[in-house]
């Protein structure tokens, strides 16, 4: 039902953009001009039955489900009334499955059968009015337009408003959601440090949350500090960018400076086919080829090496983000003017010293903006260091020892079924909100050392 309706939403706007420009025409006399072209009308009329026939579509999706479950569970008898929030949810998704015809591992009871009849009815007759209403709307919104249609109506004005409005409410969606996350992240932090110190948290150099669940079970009473988590973040990136950070800022270079256009046509998109690679297809990489060689090489060279490295995983991780590196340095590059170059060549410059004394400082605010993002990316990688750095929160600078990263943490710690009350699963809220703030201090720094550097040219 959901399908028909878009197809009416969709006819009767087209049929409304038809309309309204075909009686705009219509108004046209000698020696007068519309104020809007007849486009604009039409656009107008499709816009005032497009808006409240999408309105209701939202609005009856989202609330009308609600009620229709509502009144199905009541319905039920008292001795099968959910005690919970949890049991509820279990007898509407099984009311609801029934509904739909899934297939079930157990046969339903009489009451759960009626219910279910009961639901698929609604549901029909809820998705028959909804799209009655739709179309009332939509009708209704069809006729207002075509009245307001005129030798003198400003189609074109209340178009671009509508259209700026549109643009106003992506924006919008964008900050809120941002803002959301924010919040979300604060809200359950805050519960995180009503159990645990935040300065425990912040300086403590022991990291392990496993928390025994009963007085009778060995466990830990969980050590909660984010020292040792920042230290293996910060290790593997290092290690990363001093794979990524040369490798793809020379090859820029020379895909930009040196290479010919057939080389470049063939090259540049072989490069960034790294870009695509599933990062768990990197992780495979790491965990069976880069690091039993990382491994056998420091044992040849008396070395000891964890199975797990953050070498490994910082070798194979500078690898994943070379192409951010070379592909942002490269078109960088090559939008610095080429007066620029003519001009170091006329002074008797060679081309090295061209490229490392005009090139590269033009480029400078650039370049520094792709090693920003490209050090973001390397922060929030899972798959790699999970498959090749380990879990063991170790504070060390060793980069032969397993350590491990936030984001490792983050997924570690809400994997399966969780209590949300707990001080170890809230510690990933809090993780989370750190990590939030770090790559925020990130970009800031990005932001003003492209202000600073930045070279504006006519």
């Amino acid at each position: 039902m959901a399908a028909l309706y878009i197809v009416a939403l969709l006819v009767l706007t087209a049929a409304a953009y038809l309309w309204g420009q075909s009686r705009s025409r219509s108004l046209r006399t000698a020696g007068e001009k519309l104020h809007s072209l007849p486009g604009y009308h039409g656009t107008f009329a499709a816009i005032a039955v497009a808006l409240p026939m999408l309105a209701v579509f939202l609005l009856w999706s989202w609330v009308v489900p609600h009620i229709i479950e509502n009144h199905i569970v009541g319905a039920l008898p008292a001795a099968q009334q959910p005690a919970d929030a949890l049991a509820r949810a279990t007898v509407v998704r099984e009311i609801s499955n029934a509904a739909e015809g899934n297939a079930l591992a157990e046969p339903l009871s009489l009451e759960i059968r009626q219910a279910s009849d009961a639901m698929g009815k609604l549901h029909l007759l809820s998705d028959w009015l909804r799209l009655a209403c739709g179309f009332g709307f939509g009708l209704a919104g069809l006729l207002w337009s075509q009245s307001q249609i005129s030798m003198t109506f400003r189609a074109r004005n209340r178009v671009e408003q509508a259209v700026l409005m549109f643009l106003l409410a992506c924006s919008a969606i964008a900050v809120l959601t941002t803002a959301g996350i924010v919040a979300s992240l604060l809200f359950e932090s805050m519960r995180f440090f009503a159990q645990y110190p935040w300065y425990k948290f912040l300086f403590g150099t022991q990291w392990s949350p496993q928390i025994a669940m009963r007085a009778d079970q060995v466990g830990q009473s969980g050590a909660f500090g984010f020292v040792p988590i920042l230290g293996g973040t910060l290790l593997i990136t290092a290690i990363a960018m001093l794979v990524a950070a040369p490798v793809g800022l020379l090859s820029a270079i020379y895909m930009a400076e040196y290479a010919s256009p057939r080389f470049r046509t063939l090259a540049k998109p072989v490069l960034e086919i790294l870009a695509g690679v599933p990062t768990v297809v990197f992780g495979f990489f790491a965990a069976l080829t880069v690091a039993p060689i990382v491994r056998s090489t420091g044992t040849s060279l008396g070395l000891d090496v964890a199975s797990e490295s953050a070498l490994a995983a910082g070798l194979v991780m500078g690898i994943m983000i070379i192409p951010f590196v070379s592909s942002l340095s490269d078109d960088i590059i090559n939008a610095v003017p080429q007066f620029l170059r003519d001009g170091s060549f006329a002074l008797g410059a060679t081309h090295a010293e061209t490229i490392k004394y005009v090139v590269l400082p033009a480029a400078f605010a650039g370049i520094v903006s792709a090693l920003m993002l490209a050090i973001s990316r390397a922060i929030g990688e899972t798959m790699i260091v999970v498959m090749a750095a380990g879990l063991a929160g170790n504070l060390t600078l060793n980069p032969l020892d397993a350590v491990t990263t936030i984001t490792v943490q983050i997924k570690s710690l809400l994997v399966g079924d969780q209590e949300f009350d707990s001080v170890k699963t809230l510690s990933a809220f809090a993780l989370g909100l750190v990590l939030f703030f770090l790559t925020l201090f990130l970009n800031t720094i990005a932001l003003r050392i492209v202000a600073k550097y930045r070279e504006q040219y006519d």
